[in-house]
């Protein structure tokens, strides 16, 4: 069965809250995750940079905190690489020491966190329309050969991220996605009017000329292509643009806040 054929859902990822010296911290836990006793948290905008050491000791006391300067690339690094403070660029960490916590943090792009159930090893992407079109996906999954993973004992969550009705772009962004990121030539015909409009960042409110970009979806693709079986795949059904209340949204408020999320190696 192709790629095209799997039927695609998004599901409800359960909530929970904690509360470190009287600030409440909510998060989303991925079911697949869960049932197989990886810790790891998506959290709602309630976290941020200044509490990662305080909320690693909430779920594991010893732990190593692994942060990168994400740049929005298909570069991917060992948590041993990004530990004490030091940033390397990457949109991509794996763990290859005990109780690292792999941060990732987001405002519309994707949080992906891949385990292996059987090795243990755990991987957390920063993903959104460059990381689709750079096949950073592939990348990693590459990564997860190379440490003897199979196919069938690696799951996938991905986090809450913008939904397809909020992340509108121009025919030829669609078209140059299409092409990177799945490989397909989609046809476009735009008349002059709308190739004025692509080429102007002035006209780039009418949102009458804008196409829907479904992210998870074709994230979800990408792991198909993979071999990656669709028991495995978690998707979030929560929309960062559209639920203001709890998650930050470049596309909704061009913030530079962030939304942080870990799973824990």
């Amino acid at each position: 069965m192709g790629a095209g054929n799997i039927p695609y859902k998004e599901i409800y990822f359960s909530k929970a809250e904690i509360f470190i010296q009287n600030k409440k911290f909510e998060y989303y836990s991925s079911p697949i995750l869960s049932q197989n006793n990886f810790k790891h948290a998506f959290f709602t905008k309630s976290s941020s940079e200044k509490f990662l050491q305080l909320l690693g000791n909430h779920f594991n006391e010893n732990h190593i905190n692994c942060v990168t300067n994400q740049i929005h690339s298909n570069l991917i690094v060992f948590g041993s690489n990004s530990e004490g403070g030091i940033k390397t660029d990457a949109d991509g960490l794996v763990g290859n020491k005990w109780n690292q916590n792999l941060w990732v943090y987001t405002a519309d792009c994707m949080p992906i966190f891949f385990a292996d159930k059987r090795t243990r090893n755990v991987a957390t992407l920063h993903c959104g329309r460059k990381g689709l079109e750079k096949k950073i996906i592939k990348n990693l999954v590459k990564i997860f050969d190379n440490l003897g993973t199979s196919r069938d004992n690696l799951l996938v969550a991905i986090g809450p991220a913008i939904s397809k009705e909020h992340y509108l772009v121009d025919k030829i962004t669609l078209k140059e996605f299409y092409r990177k990121a799945e490989n397909k030539n989609i046809t476009v015909n735009l008349t002059k009017a709308e190739k004025d409009f692509c080429f102007s960042a002035s006209n780039h409110s009418k949102e009458q000329n804008l196409n829907q970009l479904d992210l998870k979806r074709s994230a979800y693709r990408q792991l198909l292509n993979e071999n990656i079986p669709n028991a495995n795949i978690d998707i979030s059904n929560l929309c960062t643009y559209k639920l203001k209340n709890e998650f930050n949204s470049w596309r909704r408020s061009k913030t530079f806040s962030r939304q942080w999320n870990f799973i824990c190696s």
